[in-house]
């Protein structure tokens, strides 16, 4: 390697010298805080909670989705029901809650 000659006057190297410890200062700072424990639990914390919040949007969004195929069963565009589709659907659920209602009281008695 070839030396080069340094042509800075001391103060100029004391000031450099001055800088690169004001930076390493702010690094090991950072670095401290980076590493302290209640950092990195809130640090963890925040993941949990964005993943969370992902999969709530994402479910959110497939139950809307749902949603709206079942109400475009039973709605035509204009807005008003199905009568045909309408119809079928309560008689079935009037029949299920009678036969659970029937089945209690017969198990009761």
């Amino acid at each position: 390697m070839a030396e080069t000659a340094d042509t800075r006057t001391p103060a100029q190297i004391e000031a450099d010298i001055k800088r690169r410890r004001e930076v390493l200062a702010e690094t090991l700072d950072e670095i401290g805080v980076r590493v302290h424990p209640q950092t990195i639990i809130g640090d963890a914390k925040a993941k949990v909670v964005a993943n969370i919040d992902h999969t709530v949007g994402r479910a959110y969004v497939q139950v809307n989705r749902m949603v709206s195929e079942v109400r475009a069963q039973f709605v035509d565009e204009e807005g008003s029901l199905r009568v045909e589709r309408v119809v079928p659907v309560a008689l079935l659920a009037v029949g299920v809650v009678g036969l659970l209602a029937f089945s209690g009281k017969r198990r009761k008695g």
